[in-house]
């Protein structure tokens, strides 16, 4: 597709439609229920396999993306372990050291 130019210049421009249509949902989603800001970031994902320019735009999303994950593990286990001691005083057993 990308050897012939009108074959990737139709291509550029569905794939542009495609994640301009994407951005714009999310950015009505960012007012309405929904996942806006993922929709954002994945409209942003499809024009970067086209555009260099969005690639760019995209590390910041990424870096973001990977700190929330990981204070979302961090967050899930710390709760875990809330759990399981309250269980265990709940039925009379000592509660397993946190660390």
């Amino acid at each position: 597709m990308h050897a012939h130019p009108a074959l990737r210049l139709t291509w550029r421009v569905a794939v542009t439609t495609v994640a301009v249509l994407v951005i714009v949902a999310g950015l009505v989603m960012l007012v309405f229920p929904g996942p806006g800001a993922a929709s954002v970031i994945l409209g942003l994902f499809i024009l970067s396999t086209e555009f260099h320019w969005a690639h760019r735009l995209l590390r910041p999303a990424r870096r973001w993306f990977r700190r929330a994950e990981r204070y979302g593990h961090r967050v899930k286990a710390e709760l875990l372990c809330r759990l399981r001691a309250r269980r265990a005083a709940r039925k009379g057993l000592t509660a397993p050291d946190p660390d």
